[in-house]
């Protein structure tokens, strides 16, 4: 943005994203007005003090100063964190005992993909909590529903959401896929090499790993990924594993419907429940690799 010349607002938002990334790592890059954003909510107010010719010079000066004492802030702790050499930290690397028996073979290598995954499957391991959130509404599940305060407005939704989730199974109106590979690996120094096969000859991925660098006391390792992966040099044959999912596909479809019918309260609803599917099925997955795909 920058090198293109633009000043236009940035929004930053997202789970991986703070205000003090936002204000350390990013505000200070850019000439335009940088907004952390806590979530999608959150965005129209933020937006209409921007385009407000008689708030955006307050709105953004605020910002301004916050970002900054939040710089401060970060400088003196940072400050207080005592860091070592890489060698150093490679040298208090995490010692495993590799034992052959201990490695599990997965019952699958390479590929798996699941292309039209039902969603009647994925509803049990909703995570309820973070949907309320969504709707600015904290607490346990099912306890949120008979909260004094917030329990009317929970259950309503919460019986919204489970209306829009049968028509969602019963008319296939999302479509949810993923793809898990399997494949065998191994650590050289803080690196993960991944191979096409048994046979090991063939690298077709290296993951570059950053190891802890902090001082720590007696006894606490300096950790990196590499760390928990069977070394090459140890002749041991270890594995690795990864998987994508979604639960959106098809969503432009339900969200046009709800759109034409200006019905704003369902088409935030239907994102709401695709997000919280999608996140399902990362539990879903996760579980058939541990218990059906590896064996663990």
């Amino acid at each position: 943005m920058k090198r293109e010349n633009m000043d236009i607002p940035l929004l930053i938002g997202g789970a991986t994203t703070s205000r003090a990334h936002t204000a350390v790592k990013i505000e200070p890059n850019f000439s335009g007005p940088v907004v952390h954003v806590k979530d999608a909510s959150k965005s129209v107010g933020v937006v209409s003090s921007l385009l407000s010719n008689n708030q955006v010079h307050t709105f953004t000066e605020g910002i301004k100063k916050e970002y900054a004492e939040l710089r401060e802030t970060y400088a003196v702790s940072s400050s207080k964190t005592t860091y070592i050499t890489l060698d150093e930290a490679r040298k208090n690397r995490l010692q495993i005992k590799w034992n052959k028996k201990e490695i599990y073979k997965p019952n699958l290598l390479g590929l798996k993909v699941f292309d039209d995954f039902p969603v009647s499957e994925i509803r049990p391991y909703i995570n309820w909590v973070f949907f309320f959130v969504t709707w600015q509404l904290r607490g346990k599940f099912p306890d949120i529903l008979n909260d004094p305060k917030q329990g009317e407005e929970a259950r309503k939704l919460y019986n919204d959401a489970i209306k829009l989730l049968d028509r969602i199974e019963k008319e296939k109106l999302l479509k949810a896929k993923g793809v898990i590979g399997l494949f065998p690996a191994g650590s050289k120094g803080d690196d993960i090499e991944v191979y096409s096969d048994e046979s090991r000859e063939n690298a077709i991925a290296r993951f570059i790993n950053l190891r802890n660098q902090t001082l720590k006391e007696d006894g606490i390792p300096n950790l990196c990924l590499a760390d928990f992966v069977a070394p090459v040099r140890s002749g041991f044959k270890d594995y690795i594993g990864a998987f994508a999912v979604t639960a959106g596909i098809g969503m432009e479809n339900i969200l046009k419907e709800f759109e034409q019918d200006h019905d704003d309260y369902n088409a935030i609803m239907v994102k709401a429940l695709a997000d919280r599917l999608a996140e399902a099925f990362t539990e879903l997955i996760h579980e058939k690799i541990r218990k059906e795909f590896w064996g663990y």
